[in-house]
């Protein structure tokens, strides 16, 4: 039976070219990066290639890329760093609901420590009201933490505006940058952002490696205690071929990324024209103008998730009910629940599709009409 895998928010294959990078590092340079002998300063010299590789994909400095395990420890650097660094300012935060939980549950961890969050409602589309943003800031307000891109519905923030308004306050801006980094173009200079996380697994890299972008000036603590890796920022020796295969992945992701998302967004129209010639019931969980290309959340009446998900699996379609995060729990979407409210149907009738590295336009129609046979049948029950 064939086999589509519609999965690429939650995480994505590697590149065979990103495979090939790693592996050459794994067999050949094995030297500990703060070591001062030859071995040493080979692998030194591969990180501080992959550094400005990072750093000139979203227009910042190599000494403003801190290298990491991947998007949660990014988020949990930045947002912890942050908070503990400058409580002595302030103990106000400020994020959105439907944050990713990486970024929810630190937040929730450092009220437990005497910090208060605000977490800003979103309307239909998924976005934040600039209004109630410039109303929730506080004289002691130290940081605003809003994610660029949305995992489960796709939405993209007002990122520029939120970075215009910040500059006349003194808090500090993080964006969870996982889900648009590699489509949508990013100049943290430009759009005011202090700090910027990243996972490599997300654009055909390897799992376990990332990166934050803090800008120069932005006072934060280390987390992790040890050695002096990273300007002293995060200690632990460097993953020389994790990082190595960020790199690869990250000169992938920036060659293909105009022409990838014109790909996706196509892939979406089809799907949704197919639906509508089958006779399929359905509705987009997202209308907002600015989405990411390759997320779709749909919503089914008269359908239900699990059956959703399974019948999908059983026609060799792979799909989601949202986060990977919280894959077999039975908690209803938080993203979707702040969005249409704990007592809409979409609750318990959406899945998400998303696009990425071998999905063809075959693979597309395949499922899509896999899809529509499934719910069809299911709405018949």
């Amino acid at each position: 039976m064939k086999q589509i895998y519609l999965d690429h928010a939650a995480t994505s294959p590697m590149h065979p070219v990103v495979l090939d990078s790693m592996l050459s590092v794994m067999k050949e340079e094995f030297g500990n990066p703060s070591s001062i002998h030859g071995f040493g300063r080979k692998t030194r010299h591969l990180v501080d290639e992959a550094r400005h590789m990072a750093a000139k994909s979203i227009g910042a400095k190599e000494s403003e890329i801190i290298f990491t395990s991947g998007g949660t420890e990014s988020d949990n650097l930045a947002i912890v760093g942050v908070a503990r660094a400058n409580q002595n300012r302030g103990k106000h935060i400020i994020t959105t609901q439907i944050e990713h939980h990486a970024v929810l549950h630190t937040c929730e961890q450092l009220e437990k420590e005497g910090f208060e969050v605000t977490y800003l409602p979103v309307n239909k589309e998924g976005l934040i009201d600039i209004n109630e943003l410039k109303a929730a800031l506080r004289n002691d307000t130290i940081l605003v933490t809003v994610m660029y891109g949305n995992n489960e519905v796709g939405v993209i923030q007002p990122i520029k505006e939120i970075g215009e308004i910040l500059k006349e306050h003194k808090a500090y801006f993080h964006t969870d940058a996982v889900q648009a980094f590699g489509l949508i173009p990013i100049n943290v200079k430009e759009a005011g952002i202090d700090l910027l996380s990243v996972s490599a697994h997300k654009i055909n890299g390897p799992k376990g490696t990332g990166f934050l972008y803090a800008h120069t000036g932005t006072n934060f603590s280390p987390i992790t205690y040890g050695g002096e890796q990273e300007r002293k920022r995060r200690a632990g020796t460097e993953n020389v071929a994790g990082i190595v295969g960020l790199k690869t992945a990250i000169e992938f992701s920036l060659d293909e990324a105009a022409e990838r998302s014109l790909q996706y967004n196509n892939f979406k129209e089809i799907m949704q024209q197919i639906w509508k010639e089958e006779g399929v019931v359905f509705h987009m969980n997202n209308s907002a103008e600015a989405t990411l290309p390759h997320v779709m959340n749909v919503y089914f009446p008269g359908t239900n998730v699990e059956s959703l998900l399974v019948n999908l699996d059983l026609a060799g379609v792979a799909v989601s009910s949202g986060s990977a995060c919280t894959a077999g729990s039975i908690d209803p979407s938080h993203v979707l629940v702040a969005m249409f409210g704990k007592e809409s149907d979409r609750i318990a009738s959406s899945i998400r599709f998303s696009f990425g590295l071998g999905n063809t336009m075959v693979d597309i129609i395949y499922a899509a009409k896999a899809t529509a046979k499934v719910v069809n049948r299911l709405v018949k029950k």
